[in-house]
């Protein structure tokens, strides 16, 4: 006696076909909703307190990374300007416009002016701006062409198996230490040697062994 009808086994064959379909396609979902902006935050812009375009400064008046992000060279930290270096060119321009009456009401008041961090790294993560500098890997790497961005936003995801494509093959993205804060600089045809011969010459390691981030 038949127990099951004849069609029961192209069912079980279209079932197990389709839960493999079903698992893939919902595994990609969430492959791609943890790469996507509303968990990575890229190309996200941030509400600040002040509509600073780094696009005006950068590209416009041609401000350097360091004159804003002072303890860029010397520190973990690329650190965020004080009122005082906004009005060094403030109190001179601009003086009344009313978009920048936070940065007037700082100085009157000494009170910090509270920023939105676009750029921001677990508290388990250990980076080191000034290391990343000296050894050639430029603003930009990171950070993106800062010059086209008028308000900023995070250009890469940042995460663990971002970071490492660089610490395993540092010569991709080295560059010489003169073209380190420039915002427009472009890989040469000729990267492959210039990365090797810089990695040599800069004492680049590949470091990939957890303790270099986790600490």
């Amino acid at each position: 006696m038949q127990i099951f009808h004849r069609s029961a086994n192209s069912i079980a064959k279209v079932s197990i076909v389709g839960g493999i379909v079903l698992l893939g396609g919902i595994i990609a979902l969430a492959y791609t909703i943890d790469r996507g902006a509303y968990i990575t935050d890229v190309r996200v812009v941030r509400t600040q307190p002040i509509p600073f375009s780094h696009k005006h400064h950068v590209l416009d008046d041609g401000i350097d990374c360091r004159y804003c992000h002072t303890s860029v060279e010397t520190s973990a930290r690329a650190g965020l300007p004080a009122t005082e270096v906004c009005m060094s060119c403030h109190s001179q321009i601009w003086t009344n416009a009313a978009v920048l009456e936070p940065v007037r009401e700082s100085w009157r008041t000494g009170q910090s002016i509270e920023w939105t961090r676009v750029h921001d790294l677990p508290d388990f993560v250990y980076f080191n701006h000034s290391i990343h500098l000296n050894k050639g890997i430029g603003c930009s790497t990171c950070h993106g062409e800062v010059q086209n961005i008028a308000f900023m936003y995070k250009q890469n995801t940042l995460y663990m198996n971002w970071c490492l494509e660089c610490h395993r093959n540092p010569e991709k993205y080295i560059r010489p230490r003169s073209e380190v804060f420039n915002t427009a600089y472009q890989t040469p045809a000729n990267q492959a040697e210039l990365g090797k011969k810089l990695v040599a010459e800069y004492h680049v390691q590949s470091l990939t062994d957890c303790y270099t981030c986790h600490r």
